[in-house]
């Protein structure tokens, strides 16, 4: 078969697209979500939007049907109440979806116009079977939103290259359904992780190849204030965890408090002063001078929950499609 690319136009390769959106409590997320989804330059005749409410306590599936009756997009409200868990929801959407592709975002990011675009114009291979879009910055007024910015944490450039394995996060995603076919649903009881677990259960069966997508842009905001930080941190090291126990991965080596006070001293005598020396001569700035400390805010945050984290026993099933 070849797989030369082909180039797309709009009279070419345009397949049906699901697109699978998780929301819990997104009550204030929506509104912009939705002009995002709106605003989509791929056909509207060719995308359904699966948005899975995961037990909210607000007004976020009352306002998914709202919303579902006031657009020129195809809006399909759905809800998961029983487990908590995003990929439990996007389970939800994956079952009751029509399209040969699944795409997947987050309600609190935001796809750029040509998000969808971009995304879908390399399934136009047969051999590739999973899609990663980049993931950029919202604008960020506080240190710690500019400090992550700087840093590109969300960027797909980390975890596509991932020692173990590539993969991409479900944020910017998105899937052939026919290899959801054949490896089964994300893990339902997984709460992190479950990106990374479906990627590499569908690459190690080598059912085909995943491809990056640099200009299928969606935004997201970082996290402004150290107790959202911390969580998110956490988060990853339990994730660590969690596919340590799954697949194998190697867990990450904690970083102790002798070296946290090596590191923090060295940044006090050494980097501090020189780095303060290059703020008043406008060549760094606030961000460059905490970059350290934070930096261990977080690698601490991170081995914390990838020593608090057990895999829960359910967390093995997989569901199929």
């Amino acid at each position: 078969m070849n797989h030369e690319p082909v180039e797309t136009t709009t009279n070419t390769f345009l397949p049906k697209v699901s697109v699978v959106i998780p929301i819990y409590n997104g009550e204030a997320d929506l509104p912009e979500l939705l002009c995002c989804l709106s605003a989509q330059t791929y056909p509207k005749h060719q995308v359904e939007y699966l948005l899975v409410d995961n037990n909210s306590g607000d007004r976020t599936f009352a306002l998914l049907q709202q919303g579902s009756e006031n657009t020129q997009i195809t809006i399909r409200p759905k809800s998961e109440n029983q487990i908590q868990s995003s990929y439990a929801a996007r389970n939800v959407g994956i079952r009751a979806a029509t399209g040969e592709i699944l795409a997947f975002t987050d309600a609190d990011c935001r796809p750029e116009p040509e998000w969808l675009n971009a995304l879908i114009a390399p399934f136009v291979n047969q051999d590739i079977v999973l899609v990663a879009g980049e993931i950029l910055a919202l604008p960020g007024k506080t240190l710690l939103e500019q400090h992550a910015e700087r840093q590109e944490t969300l960027s797909q450039k980390h975890t596509l290259a991932h020692p173990f394995c590539p993969y991409g996060q479900t944020a910017n995603l998105a899937i052939r359904r026919q290899a959801l076919q054949l490896v089964g649903l994300f893990r339902p009881y997984l709460t992190s992780g479950g990106d990374a677990d479906m990627c590499w259960r569908i690459l190690q069966q080598k059912i085909g190849r995943l491809e990056f997508a640099p200009n299928a842009i969606v935004k997201h905001r970082h996290r402004a204030t150290l107790k959202e930080l911390e969580s998110q941190w956490r988060r990853y090291g339990r994730s660590n965890r969690y596919l340590h126990e799954l697949h194998g991965v190697d867990l990450m080596r904690d970083i102790t408090l002798s070296e946290c006070f090596y590191l923090l001293g060295r940044w006090l005598l050494k980097e501090l002063p020189k780095d303060s020396v290059k703020a008043l001569a406008g060549k760094a700035s606030l961000v460059d001078l905490v970059s350290t400390p934070i930096g261990l805010y977080t690698a601490r945050a991170r081995a914390a929950g990838q020593t608090e984290a057990k895999l829960p026993e359910n967390a093995k099933i997989i569901e199929s499609l």
